[in-house]
């Protein structure tokens, strides 16, 4: 039961990697005893309601748009696209949501005291000034990318660059050596064109008239970038994850990380009775996975796939179905003989990370799987493909000294790995020093993740700022 009428209403994109952050916020907040409402489309809503788990949290259902040019029928979230270049369109469609929005907002009791949006939404800071209400935006980034693409649209640093691959120095953070090809195209340009371009342009200009913005991340993790973003920029931000430990009490509480044990011995999925099984003979696992949204190439799968067999390391290896089709048969071997396993469906990566048996993560170096494994102090393997993903693996490498980079073999940062540099970054990882090295950089980053989200650390502080301004709020 609510303790006040203070009502936040979360609005996530319908995209896994932007809707399960927002959806652990909602729990944080709940556990607050505040109202809270989730918004999604039909189709997604039977899976938030299994991961909010929580029926003190309402979830109110609009319709997504029909008809949409590139947009399969019945397809409500990215992650079921049958191409991500259909992303824009499905994108796009997300705007003719926003008569639903509005009278399901004027509907709702008790009224709404404010709006937390994903930043793809940037209509809905138009709906919330129009009803005198507070909008907190959330880009699912860190403060780090985000200032890194901010100063490059703003100040150009890279301007005098002849080449993708040149490196340029960045205003204000002399230690910081970048390359275009460190960021995504079309934003690695001097001048980016396009409707990418334009969408990005909106949304940013929307976020900037918000409230505020949370950020999925803690303090004391990038206190030089969020001291930065706020004095530089705009909306503030707020720090108050890492938002993966807004799930029922796993990684931060040995009597609740053995029930969860517990529970999952009698769920029984395969993969968890094989890691149980690594775990009762002392063999180490890696864990690969490289988010939904990343296509790669069939002779890319196939490498990596080769690299793995020849580290002679045991893996855990989570695909999209139709990836493992592209892959035939070339695991059969490795499976009978136990050495690895793959899984062709969704799983709650938090749980695997939490398992005993894993001390690697080969990670794409998405901001939330960077964010969970911190929590889970399992140190990465960083083989970035797109969006912020190389900045965030230079973080993870660079910054904060958690992770080894996979490099591709053509002396960029961005091209074709080969089944050698897989080979031998898994065997630094799981066996060498430097392994054991970013290991203990990860466990001092896990125990502050943690301390930041108990009573008193710095994103529970935070989160209690914000839900005392937005309790307090006065439209000017």
């Amino acid at each position: 039961m609510a303790a006040n009428n203070t009502h936040f209403v979360i609005f996530p994109f319908m995209a896994k990697g932007h809707t399960i952050p927002l959806l652990y916020f909602a729990n944080l907040l709940s556990q607050r005893h505040l109202h809270v409402t989730v918004v999604t489309t039909q189709a997604n809503s039977a899976s938030i309601k299994s991961i909010l788990n929580d029926p003190s949290i309402s979830v109110a259902e609009i319709d997504f748009p029909t008809n949409i040019d590139g947009v399969p029928p019945g397809v409500e979230s990215t992650d079921q696209l049958p191409s991500m270049s259909l992303y824009f369109n499905f994108i796009s469609a997300t705007k003719l949501l926003r008569p639903q929005f509005e009278k399901m907002l004027q509907d709702i009791k008790p009224p709404v005291s404010c709006i937390v949006s994903d930043a793809f939404l940037g209509w809905t800071q138009d709906v919330a000034a129009e009803l005198g209400i507070p909008r907190i935006g959330f880009y699912g980034m860190s403060c780090y990318a985000m200032t890194m693409y901010t100063i490059l649209g703003l100040k150009k640093p890279h301007a005098l660059t002849t080449s993708a691959d040149e490196p340029f120095s960045v205003p204000d953070f002399p230690k910081l050596t970048f390359t275009r090809s460190d960021f995504d195209p079309p934003f690695d340009e001097i001048d980016p064109k396009g409707p990418w371009v334009d969408f990005i342009i909106e949304q940013n200009i929307a976020l900037a008239q918000s409230y505020g913005m949370i950020v999925n991340g803690f303090y004391d993790l990038e206190a030089e970038y969020t001291d930065y973003w706020n004095r530089c920029f705009a909306p503030k931000a707020w720090c108050v994850g890492p938002l993966c430990l807004g799930k029922p009490k796993q990684l931060c509480d040995d009597d609740h990380q053995e029930g969860l044990r517990s529970d999952h011995k009698k769920l029984q999925p395969n993969w968890r009775l094989w890691l149980d099984r690594k775990l009762e003979t002392g063999v180490p696992v890696l864990y690969v996975a490289f988010g939904t949204q990343a296509d790669l190439s069939t002779e890319q799968l196939i490498e990596m796939a080769e690299g793995l067999e020849k580290s002679n390391v045991s893996f855990l290896w989570v695909l999209r179905p139709n990836t493992i089709k592209l892959l035939g048969g070339h695991f059969e071997e490795m499976e009978v003989n136990g050495k690895g396993m793959i899984v062709g469906e969704w799983v709650d990566q938090m749980e695997i990370l939490a398992h005993q048996s894993i001390k690697g993560f080969l990670s794409h170096c998405g901001w939330n799987s960077v964010t969970e494994s911190v929590c889970a102090k399992v140190p990465i393997l960083a083989m970035p493909f797109l969006a912020e993903q190389h900045l965030n693996a230079r973080f993870v490498v660079e910054e904060i000294g958690v992770g080894i980079r996979v490099w591709p073999c053509n002396g960029s940062v961005r091209g074709f790995v080969k089944s050698d540099e897989v080979e031998k970054r898994v065997r630094e990882l799981m066996e060498g020093a430097k392994g054991e090295e970013v290991r203990k950089k990860m466990e001092k980053f896990g125990e502050a993740a943690c301390a930041a989200m108990r009573e008193g650390g710095s994103s529970w502080s935070k989160l209690d700022q914000i839900i005392h301004d937005v309790s307090n709020y006065q439209p000017s």
